[in-house]
Order: C-alpha cells, then structure tokens, then sequence
C-alpha cells in the first residue's frame, strides 16, 4: 500500500482549528521526539516532487544507504493507539471482509483526539474531502472515463464493503462507547474517506516465510515512508526489522532528485483505484493489459454455430472452472513480454480449442499428464507462432476486449501528443494514461 494522491493539503484532527502555520516543521519536531531519524541528506518538500509533499536528496545518496528509520513506537496501528487495549479485547466483533476496521477505528478515535500523540503526523495527510480516488468521483464520470478498466465495478464492490462494513460493525462500536468517539466521527462520509487513506497510505508488513498459512499482518501507519511518492523504476525500499522499519536506498540518488518507494508491481488500472494516479505511458513497467476470463467464453461462443457447440463449450468451461483455470471474475494478465497469467491462458487455449474427442479424453484424464510444449510459450514475440486456433480466439477476444473503451489506440494517442491533453481535467488525464497500455498492449497481440 501506500502512496501519495495528486493534491496533499493539510488535513489537521477532524474537527479541530487551523492547522498548524508550518506542518513540515512541526513534522520534523515530532520526529525527533519519537526517536524518527531521518539522515542529513534528505528533505520533506513541495519542491521538486511529482505530486504534494514528497521526499528529496539534499546531496547524493549512494546505494544501500539509509535514508531514515522509524521505531516501532512511532507507528500508528490498532495495538500502539490509545485505545489498543479495548481494540484487542473486542477483537472478536470487530472481525470483517477487508480486516481494516481495528485501524480504521484507531484513525476515527486519535483524529478527533486533542491530544493525540500523531497530531503533527495528521498534519501531512492530504485534506480527505479532496482524495482522488474513483470512488470519490461522480458515478457517470467514473463510468465514461474509466470505461473498460474494471475499476468501475471494483469502486462498486468497495463501496458496497464499505457501507455494510460501517452500519454492521463501526457504527454500533462507535455508539457502544461515546466516551471514546464524539458524534463529529460518527460519519459514513468520514469512514470512506479513512477507507481511501487506509488504502492509498497504510503497510503491510509481509510474512515471514515460516508463516506463509497465517492471516495476513494487520495493515498500519508509517509516517515518513508514507510521504514517499511511488515509481515503479523506485530508487527506495522500505525494510523491516524487530525495532524499527527502515527506508534504504537502492540506487545512486544524485542530489535535487526526488526519492521513491514502490508500492508493489502495480498496473496503471490499481493505481488509479487505489491511489487516484496512474504512472504516465509508457514509464510504469510493471503496467498490465487485462482480458477478462468471461470475455474469452464469449469470443468462443462466437464460433459456435448449432446448440450442441454451445453445450459442449460451456461443458468445456465448466471442466475449466473445475481445473481452477479460469472464473466468472478473473482476468488473463498480459505484461510487457509475456503473458503473467500463461498456465491459466494456455490451458483455456488450448481447452477451448481442441478437438472434441480430444477433449473428452482430456477430461477423463483431469487434465493431467499434458506436458507443456514450448511452441506454446506466450511470451508477447511467440503469440505469433501459436497454432492457428488458439490465434483467432485470442484476437476475436482482444477484439471484444477494445469493444469495451470508449476511444480506440490512434485516438488516445493523437490526444496524449496534442496540446489539448494539457487543458485536460486531472481525472481525464489519469484515465487516459491508464487506458493507454491497454489499448496498445492488446493491439499489438
């Protein structure tokens, strides 16, 4: 997680005066009150970062070097905040779908909190009536401009979570103890503007190997690395360890350049759903072209001509399902050399494809004792040389794909060259930067 949106304003405690005249040093006080080091040769600034604050090299940082280190007793979670203690004991009610709600709570108690020890921290947040995230855009914007994305109908699913989330479980803790939350939080508006932070600003600190069958590590605050602007050619990476988590260099930083963390290998499309930003094309390389699974049923079902084709391509299906192969809401990821999704594409190709007969001996089979053969490698330059049927139905599906956008490839690219793109609203700009690899991605396949 963590990222910074387009535009960072002061957010200061929910319901609180004004914010302080200078947040950054009042930031930096607090740091060094928390035991927060950051080295010498690196600044919190507005100038010289892609977006709002960032951090910058006051002088050339080399490789390996660290940049600052934040002790534990620094990070905001459900167990350091004030109400830890309760947060644990009720654990049990707090329980939910995205495992954020002891979090979410934690922020909902220390924002309105006076005297919350993270008070100059807040200070940093971005003005949470202004994120960017899509599920704060007008529905009939989100749909025109993100139109065959997904996000779409993922900011759907969210704010569905996110409602039943907050009326079944952080409303009725809330009302539970009015001690501990004053009516001003009390707020589904609030909560979904916390939901966004959580989700564009949080960590997640991974597994220890010996621990890969145990829930995931609760999600947490991480002041400074949140400051951090993401890039996927990133020249930082935050390391943990028992007392303090660590932001070390990567690569030579020379001075006045702007430091990045990453925030995982993200398509331009989870960028904009959760951060509210897209890398401009073609610089994120870890960006993806999706074909929803469903997508390439269809184009199958196009070739099918008598009702007993239809039938024996849905039994196909279905044996694809069984295989765990493909799924009404999956997607076949392509990158920029290969299919990332290539034993799922290969064996749908390949199921789809084959001869009846064929098939019905594969299924007896359960699909085992198939060696993969490699003329069927999808890597992007071998796609060409793919037997003839699995060709056609990956374009007739790459073809049903760009029916889904609005705009085809040579339109995109004639507004992202054209002066016009400038004068573009920051929502369009970001939609067409993301629309971008698709439509070029598929084309070339």
């Amino acid at each position: 997680m963590a990222t910074q949106t387009k535009r960072r304003r002061v957010a200061g405690p929910v319901g609180g005066g004004d914010a302080a005249p200078d947040p950054v040093a009042g930031f930096l006080s607090w740091c060094r009150q928390v035991g927060l080091e950051l080295s010498p040769k690196v600044a919190v600034s507005r100038q010289g970062t892609v977006a709002g604050y960032g951090m910058v090299a006051r002088e050339s940082v080399q490789p390996g070097e660290l940049l600052f280190a934040v002790p534990r007793a620094a990070l905001l979670s459900q167990h350091t905040c004030s109400i830890g203690g309760l947060l644990e004991r009720e654990r049990g009610t707090l329980q939910s779908q995205s495992g954020w709600v002891p979090l979410l709570l934690a922020l909902l108690h220390e924002l309105q909190a006076p005297a919350s020890p993270w008070s100059p921290y807040f200070a940093l947040w971005p003005e949470l009536g202004r994120l960017e995230h899509p599920m704060f855009w007008p529905e009939e914007e989100r749909r025109r401009l993100l139109q065959g994305t997904g996000v779409p109908e993922a900011v759907e699913k969210d704010l569905a979570n996110i409602r039943s989330e907050y009326y079944s479980i952080v409303l009725p803790f809330m009302e539970a103890h009015p001690d501990l939350f004053s009516p001003r939080v009390r707020s589904l508006d609030l909560y979904r503007q916390l939901v966004a932070l959580v989700m564009a600003y949080s960590f997640q600190e991974p597994l220890e190997e010996e621990e890969d069958e145990k829930e995931p590590n609760s999600p947490l605050m991480v002041p400074a690395a949140d400051i951090l602007n993401h890039l996927a050619n990133h020249n930082a990476n935050l390391e943990y360890s028992p007392n303090c988590l660590r932001m070390v260099a990567t690569q030579l930083i020379p001075k006045g350049h702007e430091i990045f963390n990453t925030y995982g290998q993200m398509a331009n499309w989870q960028l904009i759903h959760m951060y509210g930003f897209a890398e401009p094309y073609p610089d994120n390389t870890d960006d993806t072209a999706d074909i929803q699974m469903v997508t390439v049923r269809e184009a199958a079902l196009q070739g099918t001509k008598v009702e007993a084709e239809r039938l024996l391509l849905y039994e196909r299906w279905d044996f694809l399902c069984k295989l765990e192969m493909v799924g009404e809401e999956g997607a076949f990821v392509i990158g920029r050399e290969e299919v990332l999704t290539e034993e799922e594409l290969t064996t749908t190709l390949k199921v789809l494809c084959m001869p009846a007969e064929e098939f019905r001996e594969f299924k007896d089979q359960d699909g085992w004792g198939d060696n993969k053969r490699e003329e069927d490698s999808l890597t992007i330059t071998n796609i060409p040389k793919l037997k003839a049927s699995w060709r056609h139905l990956l374009r007739d599906s790459v073809l049903l794909t760009l029916q889904t956008y609005a705009t085809d490839l040579k339109s995109e690219q004639d507004l992202l060259s054209n002066e016009v793109y400038t004068r573009l609203s920051w929502r369009e700009q970001q939609a067409l930067q993301e629309a971008e690899f698709t439509l070029d991605g598929t084309t070339h396949l």
